[in-house]
């Protein structure tokens, strides 16, 4: 009797992990839900190349200029960036949103190659190519955008692409509101 236990003790401990993970999947919980601890804080420093030859580096004046800026990492290798790429260019052209792109561990080319195929909408470009910058920001992975208010200070965080909802209900009221 005492060897079957142990042989069920096995079986029975894979059941258990089993329904533990089966109940973390189905709680409902949403990762996104996590927030920032950015929200709240000063944007962290900026000091990046330029993305663009013959722009200049991007620095903290940026963040600080006193009208709010989205900023955007994105990558050319990134589908969810491409998704939320034509978001950005109707804020830029219809809305004059100030818009940072931050190109996040691509190689310059191919992230220039990439705006110029589908349209630039950031006034002001960079290159994160180690990534460094990103740890800073808190970054998860690419897209990440944060809504910067005129004195530099980080109001709201998206993890992954923005939608055309977070565009109605956060990001035009809230440049509207910081004009």
């Amino acid at each position: 009797m005492t060897r079957r236990l142990l042989f069920l003790l096995p079986l029975a401990s894979l059941a258990l992990m089993a329904g533990f993970f089966a109940w973390s999947l189905m709680a409902g919980r949403d990762p996104a839900a996590i927030g920032s601890v950015m929200v709240g804080r000063p944007a962290p420093r900026l000091d990046l190349r330029a993305l663009r030859d013959g722009d200049k580096p991007l620095t903290d004046a940026l963040l600080r200029s006193g009208k709010p800026v989205i900023v955007n990492f994105f990558a050319s290798w990134c589908t969810p960036c491409l998704a939320e790429h034509p978001l950005f260019t109707r804020l830029a052209q219809r809305d004059g949103a100030v818009i940072v792109g931050i190109a996040w561990k691509n190689k310059p080319e191919e992230a220039r190659a990439w705006l110029a195929k589908l349209g630039d909408p950031y006034l002001y470009a960079g290159l994160d190519f180690d990534g460094k910058t990103g740890l800073d920001w808190g970054l998860s992975g690419v897209p990440e955008t944060y809504l910067i208010d005129g004195t530099g200070i980080v109001r709201y965080h998206f993890r992954g692409p923005v939608t055309e909802k977070d565009v109605t209900d956060v990001i035009i009221p809230f440049l509207k509101a910081k004009q």
